[in-house]
């Protein structure tokens, strides 16, 4: 049982020494140039896959920057899952929740974060659509609308899909930034800019429980936001709603409840 023990603190020791050399020390018994190799070995892996998964922050970041958020993140970070696809998520919530210390320089590092790890999240997803009583080519009108469940909307405060290193915003724009990630059937993730509208539509689409159609919809839609001309807003719906369908936002519809 002691020798189990001291197996189990020489373990936590090597851990603790990995994440935060500089406070916590070696296990006994180990030269530092083999430690060296695995200091080295587990920083640059994590900080070559999280600038992987994380291209534009990454990108946006200096390199003293980026490696002190990675030394953090193995320092404060106590992931709940040791699954490689995860760990964007991981990074994304020490991101959210621990580490802000990058938050004056660039304010909108959570929301480009969130949506870096919401493309990744996307592209690996299992989630497919159940076609079975859906119409690809029904009437969006008279039918009720199907959302994809590969096509996710989003509202920032920050324009994330246009930040960049020759474009870094200092403040948050007047009005929020509405995106729809989807994924087509080729396997490849792209997104849809929205306004404030055909927001409120996708939104109204993907809560449709009760199963009204797409005209219903789009009359209460005009109704909650005191559009001024209701006709109007169904002829333009129905533009949007056939936009969707074709960039495969949506998958068709169901006859209306």
């Amino acid at each position: 049982m002691g020798e189990r023990r001291s197996f189990q603190d020489k373990q936590y020791a090597f851990a603790a020494h990995i994440r935060d050399p500089e406070h916590a020390i070696a296990p006994e018994g180990i030269e530092d140039r083999r430690m060296a190799i695995y200091r080295e070995l587990f920083f640059n892996n994590l900080n070559n896959l999280l600038g992987t998964f994380f291209p534009v922050v990454r990108k946006i970041c200096s390199n003293e920057q980026w490696r002190h958020a990675i030394r953090e993140f193995m320092k404060v970070h106590r992931a709940k899952t040791p699954y490689f696809l995860e760990l964007p998520e991981e990074f994304l919530a020490f991101l959210q929740n621990e580490y802000r210390e990058l938050d004056d320089v660039y304010p909108f590092l959570t929301e480009l974060a969130h949506y870096e790890y919401a493309e990744l999240a996307l592209r690996v997803s299992s989630d497919e659509n159940d076609t079975a009583e859906v119409d690809p080519q029904g009437d969006l009108l008279s039918a009720a609308p199907v959302k994809s469940v590969l096509a996710w909307a989003f509202a920032y405060h920050y324009p994330v899909h246009q930040i960049s290193t020759d474009y870094v915003p200092q403040e948050a724009a007047e009005q929020p930034s509405y995106l729809a990630l989807y994924r087509r059937d080729d396997d490849k993730v792209r997104f849809l800019e929205l306004n404030a509208v055909t927001a409120a539509l996708l939104d109204a689409v993907e809560k449709n429980a009760a199963g009204v159609n797409g005209e219903t919809l789009l009359r209460e839609l005009a109704e909650r936001i005191h559009y001024p001309d209701v006709d109007a807003l169904v002829t333009h719906g129905a533009d949007a709603l056939e936009e969707m369908r074709q960039l495969q936002i949506l998958t068709g519809t169901r006859n209306a409840d």
